[in-house]
């Protein structure tokens, strides 16, 4: 009979939405991970089962992003001889583009956290979270582990130092997620990227940034829907997706504020001003789609203002 334990549940995550590479990104209310912490056996933190990830993810506490993560935390608390027992169950796919890794990390740091009673708050165990997931794609950036850990959609001022603010959330926003079944590595989505951008390029997408800020405050999709615009690293991408400027051209047909590549894609996002274009946006994508016999996940959500959550 297992011992008693916590579960945590840590959801996927939109990175970068459109306008804010590497720091911008919000949290979904699904898919996502769980966690499972227990009493262990033996000094230290040991990984003892991992499911649903097909035999892909190591049990090495040191190559494991949700393991790692944890360590770190044990790390700081001075408690790496702790015996804990540590279960992953993978409910989502990898190289999505939805923050599987993240999801792993931030929950990984915050099951522990609540298992200990540490009394930290989610800020506190950020850093840990980041540092997990950098094992998996090399980059020290929060805008998947960020959302995934404290919810909502944030905006990181600075990776280095964590600066990070959680943007409001005007009412009735609802993201449309499309993936379809390719997958896109985050090291090798990044290693096409050109160092160098057009200035002009570069001074629209800072107004695209800010003005997508000023929209989400002032509850202004006109604003927001003109602002969701990716002039820097869309058009790098976009190749490496099935029909992604067919599923672009369907979703704003279908209603769309705008649409863009979920982190290192392949999946992609609509954002809509209500449930009703949500939906549409889903029903063009399964159209289309299946049209060219391409298989997909679609999912609907709200922005997740929990993020990672005991229960």
């Amino acid at each position: 009979m297992a011992k008693p334990g916590i579960k945590i549940f840590a959801p996927a995550s939109v990175a970068n939405v459109a306008v804010g590479f590497d720091i911008l990104g919000f949290a979904l209310e699904k898919p996502g991970d769980e966690i499972i912490i227990r009493e262990g056996s033996k000094p230290g933190l040991v990984i003892t089962d991992i499911q649903g990830a097909g035999g892909k993810l190591p049990y090495d506490v040191m190559k494991n992003t949700a393991g790692y993560a944890a360590y770190r935390l044990l790390e700081h608390l001075g408690e790496t001889d702790r015996p804990i027992e540590m279960e992953i169950h993978k409910k989502m796919p990898f190289g999505s583009g939805l923050g599987s890794s993240a999801a792993s990390a931030a929950g990984g740091v915050f099951a522990v956290s609540e298992f200990l009673h540490t009394g930290l708050s989610k800020y506190e165990l950020l850093r840990f979270a980041v540092e997990g997931e950098q094992i998996a794609d090399g980059a020290f950036h929060a805008d998947n582990v960020g959302p995934s850990l404290l919810g909502g959609m944030v905006l990181i001022r600075d990776n280095e130092t964590l600066d990070i603010k959680k943007l409001h959330i005007p009412h009735g926003l609802y993201a449309a997620v499309i993936y379809p079944h390719v997958e896109v590595l985050t090291r090798e989505s990044r290693g096409i990227l050109t160092s160098e951008v057009s200035f002009k390029d570069v001074i629209r997408q800072q107004g695209n940034l800010g003005a997508f800020v000023a929209g989400m405050y002032t509850s202004d999709y006109g604003l927001i829907s003109r602002s969701l615009q990716d002039l820097l690293v869309e058009p790098q991408r976009a190749h490496l997706i099935p029909l992604f400027y067919e599923m672009k051209e369907a979703a704003l047909a279908a209603g769309a504020l705008g649409f863009s590549i979920s982190g290192a894609g392949p999946s992609m996002f609509a954002l809509c001003d209500n449930s009703i274009k949500a939906e549409s946006v889903i029903e063009a994508a399964n159209k289309l789609y299946q049209s060219k016999k391409v298989s997909i996940n679609t999912y609907l959500s709200k922005i997740n203002h929990e993020g990672a959550i005991r229960f």
